[in-house]
């Protein structure tokens, strides 16, 4: 393939010739747990990696070896590994590159079972972890040090929309041992690259856009070739066994073929969507990169090629008022996924983000009464519909609660 080919024709092609599997159109699924040697001098030889004869499923196989060739195409790295899920990644990764001691500086605002993996589980084990906010690369020129190994942001972060630059970051972890980690679900490597921005990894849950249809759980790691061969035979072999099954693999890869087309239409749907939300007179505030008015606009016009498909906004008064909005909606569902085909909301000081205390959720800038929405590729017109009319119900219900009040 040459090297000049788009973003759109990698997805689709990248590293499959049909001519070599009996003119398959779509790649084998490998429907098995282990492969066979042809003697024991073979296998010995496997097993030491001097040939690159496939061994046991959890190390890989042919197809799973298409799917990180071509996500790390995509994200402009050498190689990937492909996991169970996007915890898996994650934990996956942070196993192999740390020990008791060792100090993980992450971004204020993270995933709940991100959080959770740090704060409740890592901290046990003798890890210290700081957070910081990210935003402002000055704070992590203050506390980096040579205990530092990871440094660690979800850009835009989940569920707020804060943004870090991560050129910014990488300036300054580049000359010391800390890895800088970049969780780019959000984006997929269609709208934003970590890796060409001077990222070490980069951490997917493939569930999301990358799959994009709601029938899978996948995640990745992808970066240099030799921190994956790392991870691969320690953080997810021996560590956490995040294997994923061979009918996910088949999904992702049929999920990447459609993924440009998919997130154009997801943006346009998102910025209709958002602006329809920042004229509303029940919303009190959206946080979306596609606003002028946003606090990060300029660094979203700046490292992502568009705005993304996800939208936090909150509803004018109190988070029962929020929940309450959510139970009036009619098409768009309550679930907590993301990137999917369907519109999806939730509210994630309920959900995604019980794992924090009431505390912690102020602490690390989660307002209670937020609500993520996830606009997935229905009609635009109708998406706006169904949050225009709860929106109207929620407002009508208020006004007869005051009316009876006084």
């Amino acid at each position: 393939m040459k090297k000049d080919v788009k973003f759109q024709t990698r997805a689709i092609h990248y590293g499959y010739d049909a001519k070599q599997f009996h003119g398959s159109l779509n790649p084998p699924i490998y429907m098995t747990s282990t492969f066979a040697f042809e003697s024991v001098k073979q296998g010995a030889m496997a097993f030491e990696g001097e040939n690159s004869h496939y061994i046991y499923s959890r190390l890989g196989t042919p197809s799973q070896a298409l799917l990180e060739q071509r996500i790390a195409n995509l994200e402009g790295a050498e190689a990937a590994l492909a996991t169970a899920s996007g915890m898996g990644a994650i934990t996956s990764a942070f196993w192999s590159l740390i020990e008791p001691g060792d100090e993980i500086i992450a971004d204020t605002t993270l995933y709940g079972c991100t959080f959770s993996f740090l704060e409740h589980g890592l901290k046990k084990f003798g890890v210290r972890i700081t957070y910081c906010d990210l935003t402002d690369s000055d704070n992590l020129i203050k506390l980096i040090s040579a205990k530092t190994k990871i440094v660690y942001g979800e850009t835009p972060a989940n569920p707020n929309m804060r943004l870090i630059d991560i050129q910014a970051l990488a300036k300054i972890t580049k000359d010391t041992d800390a890895k800088l980690i970049i969780d780019n679900t959000y984006c997929t490597p269609y709208l934003q690259r970590p890796i060409e921005l001077g990222a070490d990894l980069v951490v997917h849950s493939a569930t999301k856009y990358l799959g994009g249809h709601g029938d899978l759980i996948a995640g990745f790691v992808i970066g240099d070739s030799e921190t994956l061969e790392t991870i691969r035979y320690y953080g997810l072999k021996d560590m956490t066994g995040s294997v994923i099954s061979a009918m996910d693999i088949a999904l992702i890869l049929r999920g990447l073929k459609t993924l440009h087309v998919r997130m154009d239409r997801h943006c346009s749907n998102a910025m209709k969507v958002a602006n329809f939300l920042n004229d509303h007179p029940q919303v009190s505030k959206v946080y979306f990169p596609g606003l002028p008015d946003f606090e990060y606009y300029a660094l979203a016009k700046k490292q992502m090629l568009k705005a993304g498909g996800m939208i936090a906004f909150e509803v004018d008064g109190s988070r029962e008022v929020g929940e309450n909005f959510v139970n009036h909606l009619q098409m768009i569902l309550c679930a907590v996924s993301l990137g999917d085909t369907e519109t999806l909301i939730q509210h994630p000081a309920s959900m995604t983000h019980s794992t924090y205390s009431d505390e912690e959720l102020v602490k690390h800038l989660i307002s209670p009464s937020l609500l993520r929405l996830s606009v997935g590729l229905e009609d635009v017109d109708d998406i706006i519909d169904d949050l225009d009319q709860a929106l109207n119900s929620v407002s009508r219900g208020m006004k007869i609660i005051s009316n009876t009040a006084a």
